[in-house]
């Protein structure tokens, strides 16, 4: 399993690569949340999201042999950005299977960095990634189910804690697991008294639904603002780790995601992606409260998205 050792050691291997985001206060979301709100700004990344973090964990844990075979990818957008990011920082050729509901800006940015892109639809990216590694060799960079994956988004856990250090609870979108999972790994190596709780959409709610079966379960795919969220199954290596290590996972409606991108862009003046929001949704929609001396931290996964998409929300 993934330790907090683990995640302090992808820190120092991609540090360098990264900006540390800044943590900021948005004093005008703290009426309508009933708490001290900060967010972590993931979308003012290089890539725009958090996922370039695991991306580059991984690929910087590959060698030069495996790099040399090219890489391949499966996402829904900001996974696939990350890693044609990696690849052509490192020379290397790479190729993302996007679902066929990516929005136009994700592809774009993926065609941009150089990488070739796949389309096809959601439960079929896996099967197509793996014939190109049984037919090209390719090296396969998973976007949530791989321990260097999860150490990586993990660093955003750590760097939220050292930038914050009295904060009590932090709250990530939940899709896979990796983000969730390794934030509360590592911002639990740094601080162990720290709340880590999960938000996910409630049209596939594959962790709500696993975590009181105690297995993972699959659901039916399905459609949602939140459009990097629509993981149908808990991933193998990150269910054992929300279990053991996030606090809580709560739902949240479209009617409450779309409010909560809403509010983040005209009250927080913050451009994310509705996924992003979901964390804030969940609180507007009472999934979760809590008490007005708590800090409660934001992660903001990504900012790749239209405003032209947000203002039609």
């Amino acid at each position: 399993m993934v330790t907090a050792q683990d995640v302090a050691l992808a820190k120092e291997r991609i540090g360098k690569y990264l900006h540390e985001t800044p943590v900021i206060r948005l004093q005008n979301l703290e009426e309508a949340l009933g708490c001290q709100v900060y967010v972590k700004a993931e979308n003012m990344q290089k890539t725009h999201s958090f996922k370039l973090r695991g991306a580059l964990n991984k690929a910087l844990s590959l060698t030069p042999e495996q790099l040399a075979k090219g890489v391949v990818a499966v996402s829904s957008g900001n996974h696939g950005i990350g890693v044609a990011y990696a690849a052509k920082m490192l020379g290397v050729k790479a190729t993302v299977v996007l679902t066929d509901t990516a929005p136009e800006i994700k592809i774009n940015e993926i065609k941009g960095l150089g990488a070739e892109v796949l389309l096809c639809e959601l439960n079929s990216r896996q099967a197509l990634a793996q014939s190109l590694v049984d037919k090209y060799g390719y090296i396969f960079i998973p976007p949530y189910d791989d321990e260097a994956i999860i150490a990586g988004q993990g660093t955003c856990g750590v760097e939220i804690v050292r930038q914050l250090p009295n904060v009590d609870v932090i709250m990530t979108p939940v899709s896979g697991g990796g983000l969730v999972s390794g934030v509360a790994i590592g911002a639990k190596g740094e601080k162990p008294s720290v709340k880590v709780i999960g938000a996910e959409p409630a049209v596939v709610a594959r962790y709500s639904k696993s975590l009181e079966a105690g297995e993972r379960v699959g659901l039916p795919k399905a459609a949602s603002l939140a459009d990097a969220l629509l993981v149908t199954q808990p991933g193998q290596a990150n269910f054992p780790l929300v279990q053991k290590y996030v606090d809580q996972v709560v739902s949240t409606s479209e009617e409450y995601i779309a409010k909560a991108a809403r509010f983040l862009s005209s009250e927080g003046k913050i451009i994310a992606e509705p996924a992003s929001s979901i964390t804030i949704g969940a609180v507007l929609e009472g999934k979760i409260r809590f008490e007005p001396q708590q800090k409660v931290c934001f992660l903001l996964s990504g900012g790749n998205t239209e405003l032209s998409f947000l203002a039609s929300l």
